[in-house]
């Protein structure tokens, strides 16, 4: 089984295409820190990135609600790669083809679930099947 569960900020707004037979595709990069405090004492932080991809109606809703600075939960299937940037250099790349996300807040609002998200962690999700049965997107003030 190839399952990855991320929860992060987004690193930009996303961006959505469509294939040539008209399907959605949204891509968005996710950013995961950790911050730990070495044996000397000294403080540190980590950041993994990793480029998302959301398809068909899945792909629609993240282009529709995420933003820059948000708190996500992003589920789905990782590929790792590597290729040869403009400098020569060889990079990696962490991708996830994403199944299942929960937004946990907005930008900006210290990345807790507040009432302004469509989806809360625990209340409702998206995943590639469409909205779940607890999902509260009926209920949107908006």
């Amino acid at each position: 089984m190839n399952k990855i569960i991320v929860i992060g900020h987004l690193g930009r707004d996303p961006e959505m295409r469509y294939t040539p037979n008209g399907q959605a595709v949204t891509s968005f990069s996710v950013a995961s820190s950790r911050r730990y405090t070495t044996a000397a004492g000294e403080q540190r932080e980590e950041t993994e990135w990793f480029n998302v991809s959301a398809w068909g109606k899945l792909g629609e809703t993240c282009n529709q609600y995420l933003t820059k600075g948000q708190q996500v939960y992003v589920e789905g299937r990782l590929s790792s790669r590597s290729y040869e940037a403009r400098d020569g250099t060889t990079r990696f790349s962490n991708d996830i083809n994403l199944t299942d996300v929960h937004f946990l807040g907005r930008a900006g609002d210290g990345g807790g679930a507040g009432d302004s998200a469509p989806y809360r962690s625990g209340v409702g999700s998206m995943s590639d099947e469409g909205p779940m049965d607890n999902d509260p997107v009926d209920d949107l003030p908006f």
